[in-house]
């Protein structure tokens, strides 16, 4: 059985400074525990303003977010998923001042959050929320990063809490 395959590209589009190799090991991660043998994944790398004009053309959502996730295509025959992720810096930092992370820990978690969309997580029930934080955890941890718990967070509602489409 050939190795998996996985094709992880990031379009930086803001000016702060991030590093990309996290994000890219989530996405590796997170595609090799859901048996994904190929992925092409593009991250998007934004600030508020342009994560806005997206959640509004795509989702008719009129707010910042913090991560937008596209299933462009998924095959399950051949187990290929390709996916869009969409990321704000701006939200991580204000975010992450709040509740006094990094806007590179916030960063990969909208990144870990995206991508479990694409691999079918959903969020939009209490129940299924909770398994999606509990595999946030458990990849933030396989990081190196410590989960501060969305309890501990500020309303989501007003940002939005990652869509998908």
């Amino acid at each position: 059985m050939p190795e998996p395959c996985h094709i992880v590209e990031i379009a930086d589009q803001q000016s702060l400074e991030f590093d990309s190799a996290p994000l890219i090991s989530a996405v590796h991660a997170i595609a090799d525990d859901h048996d994904i043998k190929i992925a092409e994944v593009s991250i998007a790398v934004v600030d508020d303003p342009a994560i806005r004009v997206l959640n509004r053309q795509y989702l008719d959502h009129d707010y910042e977010t913090d991560v937008i996730s596209f299933v462009l295509d998924w095959n399950e025959n051949d187990s290929r998923l390709l996916g869009q992720l969409i990321v704000s810096t701006d939200t991580a930092t204000s975010l992450a001042a709040e509740i006094g992370g990094t806007m590179q820990d916030e960063l990969l978690l909208y990144v870990i959050h995206g991508m479990l969309h694409l691999v079918g997580y959903d969020d939009k029930q209490p129940a299924l929320a909770a398994e999606m934080r509990e595999a946030e955890k458990v990849y933030l941890n396989r990081l190196g990063v410590e989960h501060r718990g969305f309890e501990a967070r500020p309303c989501q509602h007003s940002r939005g809490n990652g869509d998908s489409v």
